[in-house]
């Protein structure tokens, strides 16, 4: 089955937005949520591949929802489309165990859904962005959560904001493990903090579960962290993209054999 969607992901600090065209993705952008200057513009942008397509469906997930309202008026007035919210409008097609009162972020469940539905086994998802999550998937597509810190540049952020000495800069790959000035050494505390905090946490899940999952990382950042790293199998920069098209064609699947 292949389908026509336009994919909206809003997260903390960024949105990205897709097109699918007959399942494939042609056509992916991302803006910061604060440049609504410019919303207008990359909306219209991103849905150019579809528009001269009649059945096409919008999808829009968010972890952020006063920008996601915001979006979603500027998709309906732009493109006089009709969004459906994940969790509101349309179910994640993945399986939960979960506390009773947990909410879990629409962008974990997802991944989630996403890395399940490629691999047909367990996993484990690794996404690096404002935060990083590090999540579980048993081998029956079941989600039992995991683990979530700071992510690389917040940490950043805040040893320039929490201190009087450490600098304020941007995310980057260190050129060695030994910082020789304050600015490397904060670049290597943060990127290989973040590898090692993943391996001990992957370690320990495959303890708890009795096997080494597959890992795979996506994210804004997910590439620049993990993109050589043993441990990883594969990055996957659209993950979230990919679970927003996931849930829409098993729904369509779903209704397929209801009607039959």
């Amino acid at each position: 089955m292949k389908l026509n969607m336009l994919g909206v992901s809003v997260g903390n600090s960024r949105t990205r937005i897709g097109a699918f065209v007959e399942g494939e993705l042609q056509e992916c952008s991302t803006f910061r949520n604060e440049r609504t200057d410019n919303l207008a513009e990359a909306v219209a942008q991103a849905f150019k591949p579809l528009s001269d397509l009649d059945d096409v469906a919008v999808l829009l997930t968010s972890v952020n929802d006063p920008a996601a309202k915001a979006i979603e008026h500027q998709i309906t007035s732009t493109l006089g489309q009709q969004v459906r919210r994940v969790e509101r409008d349309i179910t994640i097609p993945i399986g939960r165990q979960l506390d009773p009162d947990a909410i879990t972020g629409e962008d974990r469940l997802l991944n989630a859904a996403a890395a399940f539905d490629v691999l047909k086994q367990a996993c484990v998802v690794v996404d690096a962005g404002t935060a990083i999550t590090v999540d579980f998937v048993d081998g029956a597509g079941t989600f039992h959560g995991g683990a979530i810190a700071a992510g690389a540049q917040l940490q950043l952020d805040a040893l320039n904001t929490r201190t009087h000495m450490l600098p304020e800069i941007e995310l980057a790959r260190p050129d060695e493990a030994i910082g020789h000035n304050t600015a490397d050494a904060m670049k290597s505390g943060v990127y290989y903090g973040l590898r090692g905090m993943v391996r001990e946490l992957v370690e320990r899940y495959a303890e708890q579960i009795g096997s080494f999952p597959l890992v795979v990382a996506t994210g804004g950042d997910g590439n620049l962290l993990f993109r050589d790293y043993e441990l990883v199998d594969r990055v996957i920069p659209n993950l979230t993209m990919m679970g927003l098209y996931t849930t829409l064609r098993v729904e369509i699947e779903q209704q397929s054999k209801a009607d039959n």
